[in-house]
């Protein structure tokens, strides 16, 4: 009898074991999966067009990709009310993968033309079409994460791994794909760009469509399906019913006007410093492909990860309205290190100018992490408990429309005014963000 209990016992903790792993799994590539298309639509994209020559107006105008993550609230109701999150995210994933073997088709014909830059419209409306696709995404992957881990305590446990993953994307994007781009420059298509970054965009297409074919095997069942029968615009009148409700809640906090205007203003100076940062080091600065790839994906990606735990560390010692005004002024007092290397441009030819360069990047990088930390926070202090998904997403899309649009138009004021007035002007954006700080209702506990 005991050794029964004790089969049945280590059977049970067996399937348990099994269970977590397949889960670690599926986490993990779909988080990863998640950020891939983040990654080729708004840092991609940026470093394609700047070594294609378009010029910085037009780069300028590439923040405006971020438009459709600013929005996707808007049709996150559709995404509940239709169809499941595994459906969605499988279908959406391979949408992605063929739109980006669009863009290395294109890539390619642009290359073999006489005037490759004819393409370049048609090649921004696919960008276009797949920063809809992968905001949409986004959405299908939180949802079904928090479908399927439902309890707080797992979502918690897993969070780590969601980020790792997410971070991977970034490094694989930034330093994989890059270097990609670097190596075949270099050594296969006689430095055609358009060539090189067709190879890229190939890799990738075959990395998102792999991802959704894995997903569509390994992706538990949704515990909960939302389909719209035919004729009835039920579920979706609940969905869009359950949002209305969520805004509306979210606009009767109390001092919700100081709320509103601080999450605009806090990260406004960085947003605009980021939106023209390929640019200024790739063409200001001349660094090559090759250290853009060690550069933003390695030291990028390590500073943002070492700001973002230090700053929430910081918050957890001492609480978010001490550690507030600590973590804002390192944020923003970093956008300085910018305006000097505007100025010194040292030469990253040399160890020495290269060191200094991946230093202010790494140091900008970390100060960002710190001030992502702290805003983070607060925003889920304004979330109420009923409604805290749909408060978050409202929250954190109004914090970054403002850099969106401001971004937008960043590339035409490089042009008239130069790289070093841009970063003055983003340290003037984010002096009022900071004289709120005293005035904004903050609650140390998160509801």
């Amino acid at each position: 009898m005991t050794n029964r209990l004790e089969t049945s016992q280590q059977e049970r903790l067996n399937a348990c074991s099994q269970t977590d792993k397949k889960t670690l799994v599926w986490v993990n590539t779909t988080y990863f999966a998640e950020g891939l298309p983040y990654m080729v639509v708004r840092i991609l994209s940026s470093l394609y067009f700047t070594q294609l020559g378009v010029r910085e107006a037009y780069l300028g105008y590439l923040n405006y990709l971020g438009l459709p993550w600013n929005i996707k609230f808007l049709w996150a109701p559709l995404i509940d009310a239709w169809f499941s999150k595994k459906r969605w995210q499988i279908g959406l994933q391979a949408l992605f993968g063929i739109l980006t073997f669009a863009l290395a088709a294109l890539s390619f014909i642009a290359g073999s033309a006489t005037e490759g830059s004819d393409y370049l419209t048609v090649i921004a409306v696919v960008f276009i079409l797949m920063a809809f696709v992968a905001a949409t995404n986004d959405i299908a992957v939180d949802g079904f994460y928090m479908e399927a881990i439902s309890t707080r305590a797992e979502q918690s446990l897993l969070s780590g791994y969601r980020v790792l993953s997410y971070r991977l994307a970034m490094v694989f994007a930034r330093s994989g794909l890059v270097g990609v781009v670097a190596y075949a420059t270099a050594r296969l298509t006689n430095g055609s760009a358009y060539y090189s970054w067709s190879i890229a965009f190939a890799i990738a297409g075959v990395v998102l469509c792999a991802l959704a074919g894995l997903h569509a095997r390994i992706l538990p069942k949704s515990k909960r399906i939302n389909r719209v029968s035919a004729g009835s615009g039920d579920a979706a009148a609940r969905a869009f019913d359950a949002f209305a409700q969520g805004f509306l809640s979210y606009l009767q906090q109390p001092r919700v006007g100081v709320i509103l205007i601080f999450i605009v203003l806090y990260k406004l100076g960085d947003e605009l410093l980021f939106s023209m940062v390929t640019p200024f080091l790739v063409r200001e600065l001349g660094i090559t492909t090759e250290q853009y790839a060690w550069l933003a994906g390695i030291v990028g990606a390590a500073g943002t990860i070492v700001g973002a735990m230090v700053g929430g560390w910081w918050i957890k010692r001492v609480g978010l309205r001490k550690a507030l005004w600590p973590l804002t002024l390192l944020m923003n007092l970093n956008l300085w290190l910018y305006v000097w290397l505007s100025i010194a441009k040292p030469d990253p030819t040399t160890m020495w100018g290269i060191s200094v360069i991946a230093a202010v990047h790494g140091a900008e990088q970390i100060a960002a992490g710190l001030g992502s930390a702290a805003l983070l926070i607060f925003l889920l202090t304004t979330c109420a408990k009923d409604f805290r998904a749909t408060h978050y997403a409202i929250g954190s899309a109004i914090m970054s429309i403002p850099g969106t649009l401001l971004g937008g138009l960043a590339g035409g004021f490089v042009e008239r005014y130069g790289y070093t007035n841009l970063y003055i002007w983003a340290f003037i954006a984010a002096i009022p963000g900071m004289c709120l700080i005293p005035f904004v209702p903050i609650r140390e506990e998160v509801v």
